[in-house]
């Protein structure tokens, strides 16, 4: 890397667009976005067994709902690689309206979908279909909607780029909430019947807010620089040249992303699913305690992601990572004292060192990848790992429910203690990037990768 690249320069922005124009834009969609899938996470844990999957006994029709849960991860690497070419070419902004419209209009289309016992085996077919669809969308969005904000201020690129991570949480807390206000209000019958649909229709309201706000943005200059320049212009299949010039940095991204994600989900969705089939509590005790900590998180991921440019993005990540490894046997702990005091702490807790490694996530991502192959690699490294870390989680943690019952909290333990283990190893061969500039950023880990050669070899 060239000193100036590592040296920091003026905050690169539009002339038109304020910085928190950008941000509420960008956070505006991925708040729909994360709305519309984690709304179905919990509705595949409170709702989908007894509207989808009516044939099973309860804990199976839990672990198929959340199969096709699991399925909506599988298209989201084929999102970010689309979304990421077509990013990487015409640029951020295009790219980021399409993907909020395919999100909403799949989150729109589920309520619409008949159950079970009117159309039998389409019923999860379509259901499943739609997941997908929201998949292949959220894996388009959280590249571009990052990236159009961290490629403008790199004096404070960690704080700026981390409200649309803030959208993650917030679009929990609204799913989440939505859940509880509907079925809190009404009977049963009528909540299983038609109330969950409402908040599946509401997605059409947020849609339209969502595509109101980002078309008044414009391009970046960062993407548009790089256009103007004929040296520095975009390969013709930005996916491949990612893989051949930055493959080391994808693996630093997937690996960092094993604690973070995996920890995500076995919180906010199948702690639910514990609280209710294990200890037999009402699902409110679940969904409560979560709504409150991503509530929480909302608020502290943006002052981690501040964190992060005066100390750092490894340090800021290392300590959440560390964190969530310590934290998750005391999880299981305190969630299963029955306590809804200690039930709040637990999850609020695990949600803070969450919000550690969210918070800097976007700009250290961004900052491994140069301009040409940003969205691509950022995109890649992200979304695959979404595959093998988020979307088993639930299912491996229902399964070893099923299976061992009370000794699944020790399981559990052991499984997030490993992928912190690979989170912190990735930490350790990348190097810190809270200097880089985007203009012409290197690959973040080459120094690292160089030191390791000078240590084996």
């Amino acid at each position: 890397m060239t000193p100036s690249e590592t040296v920091p320069t003026p905050p690169a922005r539009s002339a038109d667009d304020s910085t928190w124009k950008v941000v509420g834009a960008s956070m505006v969609g991925t708040t729909l976005e994360w709305y519309d899938f984690f709304l179905y996470g919990t509705a595949a844990a409170v709702v989908f067994p007894k509207v989808f999957f009516v044939k099973s006994d309860p804990l199976t029709a839990t672990l198929l709902s959340f199969l096709t849960y699991a399925l909506g991860f599988a298209a989201r690497p084929i999102g970010g690689i689309v979304f990421g070419h077509v990013g990487d070419r015409i640029g951020r902004k295009k790219t980021l309206l399409v993907s909020l419209v395919i999100m909403g209009v799949a989150t729109t289309g589920m309520a619409f979908v008949p159950s079970y016992n009117s159309i039998q085996v389409w019923a999860p077919i379509l259901l499943t279909t739609l997941r997908m669809v929201q998949g292949f969308a959220l894996g388009g969005e959280w590249g571009g909607a990052v990236l159009i904000v961290a490629e403008r201020d790199q004096a404070r690129r960690g704080f700026w780029a981390s409200w649309p991570q803030a959208g993650a949480p917030l679009g929990l807390v609204l799913g989440t909430g939505v859940i509880i206000l509907l079925s809190e209000n009404m009977s049963e019958k009528s909540f299983l019947d038609w109330g969950w649909r409402v908040a599946f229709g509401l997605s059409a309201v947020l849609l339209l807010v969502g595509v109101w706000v980002r078309r008044t943005l414009n391009e970046t200059e960062a993407f548009r620089a790089a256009q103007a320049k004929k040296e520095t212009a975009p390969p013709k299949l930005p996916v491949v040249e990612v893989f051949r010039t930055s493959w080391r940095e994808i693996l630093i991204a997937f690996g960092t992303r094993m604690a973070e994600n995996i920890s995500f989900y076995i919180v906010a969705t199948f702690s639910v699913t514990w609280i209710t089939q294990h200890l037999k509590l009402p699902k409110s005790f679940g969904l409560d305690a979560v709504l409150i900590g991503a509530a929480i998180e909302t608020v502290l991921i943006p002052l981690a992601g501040a964190l992060s440019d005066r100390v750092g993005r490894r340090p800021v990540y290392l300590a959440g990572a560390i964190g969530i490894g310590v934290w998750t046997p005391i999880f299981f702990a305190l969630v299963d004292q029955k306590s809804y005091p200690l039930a709040v702490l637990a999850v609020t807790v695990a949600l803070a060192f969450h919000g550690l490694m969210y918070g800097p996530q976007a700009a250290f991502f961004a900052e491994l990848f140069p301009t040409g192959v940003r969205y691509s690699g950022a995109s890649i490294g992200y979304q695959v790992a979404s595959v093998a870390a988020g979307a088993p989680a639930p299912l491996i943690a229902v399964a070893i429910l099923e299976h061992n019952g009370g000794k699944t909290a020790g399981w559990l333990s052991l499984y997030l203690g490993l992928a912190a283990v690979v989170t912190v190893v990735a930490l350790y061969f990348a190097r810190e990037t809270r200097s880089v500039s985007l203009s012409g950023a290197e690959p973040a880990s080459a120094q690292a990768v160089e030191e390791l050669h000078d240590v084996v070899g």
